[in-house]
């Protein structure tokens, strides 16, 4: 039986495994602002932040669950249903540990004096709702977790999608990965989709690793590699593409991804890597775009984001595997996007044939016309007389066939038609074969 192991793509691809992260221990809550500078600045936030902090939005957060009493989170977390499949309880300190970190990425608001400590999320404003559908390394049931069939996750996964489409979530973030595709998450995707949901995937932490594919390209990781899913990769403090971010076709845009500071559920603070940061780092970028802009689908949300890259991050040509259109840029990305809400809207149907062909309704009408029922009728007349005539004439070849056949000696005819007799030599009975006539 294929295990959920197999399904789930370990930390060279998730983007989403504890092992992939690094801890800084503890670290001093008026400390951890200036550590996070170096984040902030490379995301312009101080720019995007004159427009928008998020304010009413909702942002899901499909991950191990997200602590709602930590300091920097505090009164920012709605907590929805537990899709895993195992029962850990919140209490335990082994739950929600990279689903908080990853919360505080996009929501913290900081504590202290004008919340001037601790981590400030890229939406503070904004709200999270933790779905859980993933356990920690260290969780007391990910063996159990671990052993479902991969269909089980697959599933889970979808449940939470639509559950976070279903209660007005218009932001997705998943720092996860699968390695497999899913008939159950493909349509959950499309309903988010429909309801002009952005959602937004970890590239994974493959790095340039080919695998067994020999495409010169890491594996591709899933939802990340899904139509219409924005896929980041990683960055360090220096603007490079990290070492471990994946390299395929998969990957749009970039962020930091490396030693990024995050809260923990402990309360301390962390350094996390792995592209996972960096999708919740641009979930809290799309969550500012909708908190202005409501009203923009989600293809011109992360064409809004696409198309407003840092300049100097750009790569030649416009694109390539390792940093997709560049880094994302939250101050340019709004500006962008203010410029798409003022044009005119896509055509009807734009957002829905933009992924996966759009459906029943996007198949083209048959280039033939109907026939009209009355040419129809003459065109079936037409041929059961061609039939019948065929049925005639066959009729009467076999009658000609007969009457020849019943001239002695074998008839031929003289000039005139008139049949001439050929007398043939009698025969004895002698020449007959043996057995029935």
């Amino acid at each position: 039986m294929l295990r959920r192991a197999l399904a789930l793509a370990v930390a060279a691809i998730a983007g989403c495994t504890v092992a992939t992260l690094a801890p800084a221990g503890q670290a001093r809550a008026d400390a951890v602002r200036n550590t996070q500078a170096w984040v902030l600045s490379e995301l312009d936030m101080q720019k995007a932040w004159t427009v928008t902090k998020g304010n009413g939005v909702v942002v899901a957060v499909l991950d191990s669950g997200v602590d709602p009493s930590v300091s920097d989170l505090e009164g920012n977390v709605i907590t929805g249903p537990d899709f895993s499949g195992v029962h850990t309880p919140p209490s335990n300190p082994n739950w929600g540990v990279h689903g908080t970190w990853m919360a505080s990425l996009i929501a913290g608001h900081g504590h202290g004096p004008e919340d001037s400590s601790g981590i400030i999320g890229v939406a503070p404003q904004a709200k999270v709702l933790s779905i859980r559908v993933i356990t920690d390394a260290r969780d007391p049931n990910n063996a159990a977790y671990q052993r479902e069939p991969a269909i089980t996750g697959q599933r889970e996964l979808a449940r939470a999608i639509i559950y976070a489409v279903t209660h007005h979530a218009q932001v997705i973030s998943m720092s996860l990965g699968y390695s497999q595709q899913s008939r159950p998450v493909r349509a959950a995707l499309q309903d988010a989709y429909q309801h002009n949901v952005v959602v937004v995937a970890s590239a994974g932490n493959a790095g340039g690793d080919a695998g067994t594919d020999g495409t010169g390209s890491a594996p591709y990781s899933f939802p990340a590699n899904y139509p219409g899913v924005l896929a980041v990769a990683a960055v360090n403090s220096a603007g490079q593409v990290a070492s471990f971010s994946s390299q395929n076709l998969s990957v749009q845009v970039a962020a930091p991804g490396y030693k990024v500071p995050a809260q923990g559920r402990d309360g301390s603070y962390w350094l996390v890597s792995g592209t996972s940061p960096a999708c919740a780092l641009t979930a809290g970028v799309v969550a500012l775009i909708k908190a202005k802009y409501p009203h923009l689908t989600d293809s011109q949300v992360i064409e809004a984001i696409t198309s407003s890259t840092t300049p100097s991050t750009r790569p030649p040509g416009g694109y390539d595997e390792q940093i997709g259109f560049g880094e994302v840029n939250a101050g340019d990305a709004l500006a962008a996007a203010g410029k798409l809400a003022t044009a005119a809207g896509p055509p009807a149907g734009m957002a829905l044939t933009s992924h996966f062909g759009g459906g029943i309704a996007a198949i083209q009408a048959s280039p033939v016309p109907p026939r009209d029922p009355a040419v129809l009728v003459l065109y079936c007349l037409l041929g059961a007389a061609c039939l019948a005539a065929v049925a005639v004439g066959t009729s009467r070849l076999l009658a000609l066939r007969e009457a020849t056949t019943d001239v002695p000696g074998g008839a031929r005819t003289g000039d005139e038609g008139a049949p001439v007799a050929r007398h043939a030599t009698p025969r004895g009975r002698g020449h007959h074969s043996a057995g029935p006539s």
